[in-house]
């Protein structure tokens, strides 16, 4: 006989006996769902020596069935075939496979039992972090209106730290973000680490920077059993003898680290190391989340301070204008006028700084996106620059792209004004830089250069003309003159400000 074909006697062992012994709870039930046998495991799981003539569900002391079936052993015997259930009774769960015995067997079944409690609680503690991710930065309308961004940062931190301790048992906590310019890892979040270790100096590298710059720079989670014979640890927490630190990872990109330490050895395990890197999934999402809202508001506001500035910068500018005009054409002695006039003009130039300087309070440069402005340009920060077009677009349109970088901007409608304007200006702030079209209504770019000359050497003169149109070769001729730069419409943001900064420079 071979190997093949022996039988259960001939290997020493009676099928009651090998269903004794199975890991599983194994039972024979009968019409009432009485029990008619039972092995020893489901004997141990119910505390009981004997369970013949016990009802099933008494025997797991009532326990609450969670489906999908919710009547099992009903299904099995109307429909002849097998069904499952989990049932939880007490701290335990247990996944239910119910089959009818056969033809003629009094609707008897076999029932076997697998204790699924470790699979059950890790998909609810799963749960559970998921859930807690997403409540991060779930912030109400009313709360993100009432709260700064300095409070949405806090709470943050502080929903981390609830979370992190109430689901992940974790009490030493550090947590780094990468700053992508530098490589700089800068602390966030830190409990329980030593006050040296919160504020050392780490960079994303391999070597030399410990397990966290290990982790940011190859993006892999790092398990430290014991840190007395780790290579790459470096001490966080005093007497802390084991860590496990992950990658804050959105869209597969590393935006810092989160680690996690014990003053015991081999604290930490796989599923630990599971739960963490899906909580910091969640965590790098809540992250993004809070960066989005500060730059949606900055965007917000940035918008509110151009509306603001765009109604008001030109009317301000024609006040600017007038009160020049008027002092150029007062013939009278008293001090009194002269100094009222004076003072509508720093009036008039003060409420422009005002507004730039609100605009720049709630929308810092830095907190908006990536493409709303172009690479600083700290030359031009504070530079006096006059616009001289007969064209309110022109105007309204220097104002935005110059003062966007800082630019002090005045305007004037044509060559006269200019004049005035350059004429009237304090000669502690002079203009910078004079931006004039070629064709202005009185006079051409020429002409207001050498007008110009008769006050400012040299003049910081540069003109605006469309290819091929330069009427009496204005530009031919200023540049005889000493003209340094020309602008050819239409020109791009990045062109006029390339050519004032060379200008400044």
């Amino acid at each position: 006989m071979t190997a093949d074909h022996l039988s259960m006697t001939d290997s020493g062992c009676t099928p009651e006996q090998m269903l004794r012994s199975m890991p599983d709870g194994v039972v024979v039930l009968d019409g009432d769902n009485r029990i008619v046998w039972a092995n020893q495991r489901l004997s141990d799981w119910t505390h009981h020596a004997s369970l013949v003539g016990m009802g099933f569900y008494s025997a797991l002391q009532g326990p609450e069935i969670l489906g999908p079936d919710m009547c099992p052993f009903n299904t099995a015997r109307a429909s002849g075939k097998a069904s499952s259930s989990t049932l939880h009774s007490k701290e335990s769960f247990y996944r239910v496979h119910a089959a009818p015995m056969g033809e003629g067997a009094a609707k008897r079944l076999i029932v076997t039992l697998r204790d699924v409690t470790q699979e059950v609680v890790q998909q609810q503690k799963l749960a559970a972090i998921h859930k807690a991710g997403v409540e991060l930065a779930n912030l109400s309308p009313e709360e993100l209106f009432r709260m700064t961004i300095d409070e949405r940062i806090e709470l943050l931190k502080l929903n981390i730290l609830h979370y992190a301790r109430q689901l992940l048992n974790f009490d030493i906590i550090e947590i780094r973000l990468l700053d992508a310019k530098t490589g700089r890892l800068e602390p966030l979040l830190a409990v329980g680490m030593s006050a040296e270790a919160s504020q050392r100096e780490l960079f994303a590298e391999p070597k030399g920077n410990g397990v966290t710059g290990f982790v940011a720079a190859t993006r892999k989670s790092y398990l430290c059993e014991d840190t007395t014979s780790d290579p790459l640890y470096i001490e966080g927490a005093h007497g802390g003898r084991s860590s496990l630190t992950v990658p804050l990872l959105l869209h597969e990109e590393v935006i810092g680290t989160f680690n996690v330490e014990s003053p015991e050895p081999r604290a930490f395990g796989d599923n630990d190391q599971q739960f963490l890197e899906i909580f910091a999934r969640d965590v790098a999402v809540a992250l993004n989340t809070l960066e989005l809202l500060v730059v949606e508001r900055a965007g917000a506001a940035a918008m509110s301070v151009e509306a603001i500035h765009s109604a008001v910068a030109l009317p301000v500018d024609d006040i600017l204008n007038d009160a020049v005009n008027i002092m150029e054409r007062y013939i009278g002695h008293e001090p009194d006028v002269a100094e009222r006039l004076q003072r509508i003009l720093r009036n008039a130039r003060d409420i422009k700084q005002v507004i730039q300087k609100v605009g720049q309070k709630m929308a810092p440069s830095q907190a908006l996106p990536q493409g709303t402005m172009g690479p600083d340009r700290p030359r031009m920060r504070g530079r006096q620059v006059l616009v001289v077009d007969a064209d309110d677009t022109v105007r309204t349109a220097a104002h935005q792209l110059l003062e966007r970088y800082g630019c002090v901007v005045e305007t004037a409608h044509d060559g006269a004004e200019a004049v005035c304007m350059v004429r009237n200006i304090s000669k502690a702030h002079p203009y910078d830089v004079i931006i004039s079209d070629v064709r202005l209504p009185d006079m051409t770019g020429y002409d207001v250069m050498m007008k110009l000359g008769e006050l400012i050497d040299p003049v910081p003169l540069v003109l605006m003309s469309g290819f091929g149109w330069d009427p009496g070769h204005s530009i031919v001729k200023a540049r005889q003159a000493g003209l340094k730069a020309v602008l050819y419409k239409p020109f791009r943001l990045d062109q006029l400000l390339d050519t004032v900064e060379r200008f400044l420079t």
